[in-house]
């Protein structure tokens, strides 16, 4: 039964990495939820190790060190095994960080994810290339840490990020080390300069994107954003109703219109619902911008803070308002202490005291 299944795998190489690609990304996609649940953690810490370990037996299967051991028959299914925790902590990564509403300047971080989820099924082709090998890992291993330190320690602010990426770092130059030398095929086929060279590029860039806000704050994440017309939290059930312009229903990417007709004299409210780990506790500002046409330019008009604390499943809860609105684009950035940006609400203020807003909408969180 083994002999024909691995003649089965031999056959069909050129399929089978797509075939458990799209088994890592479904069975995430089914089972992972919470980065901060127990089950999420096991599963992330058993694709990261199960990765580590995969690639160091594929690494010496070259020297012949697994002949005549029991890993011997199992070595054709080391490139799938790599396949599937490679592409499974991709997806996961690509699930956690798609929770934000908002893109709009991490989007290219997010991005980076999303290709190597789907460039994975093609590294079955250049598996054996050890610089892609560890460059692949090194990525989804300090990804790994950003979000698991800051669940360890129950904070997260810009030093925990550094120390996350230097664990980080520090265990990928462990791996690639231990593995060049003890196998000599891997010493004739990389140099040991170039191969730490690319892997310090890699964490500068990431650090890069760190420090330009180009990276979501995981594991925060803006669930909810809406600018509305009316926010009433109800102090006997602790739930909050919302009510705002609702967008046409052909407009699924986006559920909160981005047209505010507005009366001068009232308020305009900012809603948000930020998902974070249990007992994780952040401080949150919103920061008010409007675009001035006169400068052409986003001037800051107001800053107001709250502080959060995680668990919740459906986000911890919050608003700020304002009444004087110019008419015209604004922003609304919501922020971390260490300007990390969690997503930003925009939208256009027009101002009619005798226009009346039009599908209203509203909804208890």
């Amino acid at each position: 039964m083994i002999n024909r299944f691995r003649a089965y795998v031999r056959a069909n190489q050129r399929y089978l990495p797509v075939v458990f690609f799209m088994c890592g990304f479904l069975w995430d996609s089914l089972t992972l939820g919470r980065i901060d649940r127990l089950y999420d953690q096991i599963i992330l810490c058993t694709y990261l190790t199960s990765l580590s370990i995969s690639l160091y037996l594929y690494n010496l299967a070259d020297d012949g060190k697994w002949t005549e051991t029991f890993l011997e028959k199992y070595q054709d299914y080391l490139p799938l095994a790599i396949q599937f925790f490679l592409g499974g902590l991709c997806s996961a990564y690509v699930i956690y960080f798609s929770r934000s509403v908002s893109f709009s300047k991490t989007f290219f971080f997010f991005l980076i994810l999303v290709l190597l989820l789907f460039a994975n099924e093609l590294l079955k082709k250049r598996i054996s290339n050890k610089y892609l090998q560890f460059s692949a890992y090194f990525f989804v291993n300090f990804t790994f840490f950003t979000f698991f330190i800051p669940m360890l320690v129950k904070s997260m602010n810009t030093f925990i990020f550094m120390v996350s990426g230097a664990i980080s770092l520090g265990l990928t130059l462990a791996l690639i080390i231990y593995i060049y030398n003890v196998s000599p095929s891997t010493r004739q086929e990389i140099h040991m300069g170039k191969m730490s060279g690319l892997i310090l590029g890699i964490y500068l860039l990431i650090n890069s994107f760190y420090y330009f806000n180009l990276i979501p704050p995981v594991p925060l994440a803006l669930d909810v954003g809406l600018v509305a017309h009316n926010v009433e939290k109800n102090t006997e059930n602790n739930e909050y109703v919302v009510t705002y312009e609702q967008n046409p229903w052909y407009k699924i990417w986006r559920d909160n219109d981005k047209d505010f007709h507005h009366t001068p004299g009232t308020r305009v409210y900012v809603f948000t619902s930020i998902f974070a780990p249990s007992e994780l506790k952040e401080s949150v500002l919103h920061r008010w911008k409007w675009y001035s046409p006169h400068t052409n330019q986003w001037e800051v008009i107001d800053e107001i803070g709250y502080e959060i604390t995680g668990g919740r499943d459906g986000g911890y809860r919050g608003y700020t308002y304002k009444t004087n609105m110019m008419e015209g684009k604004w922003e609304v950035d919501v922020i971390t202490d260490d300007e990390l940006v969690l997503g930003i609400i925009n939208f256009e203020v027009q101002i009619d005291s005798t226009a009346q807003a039009q599908d209203m909408r509203t909804r208890v969180f």
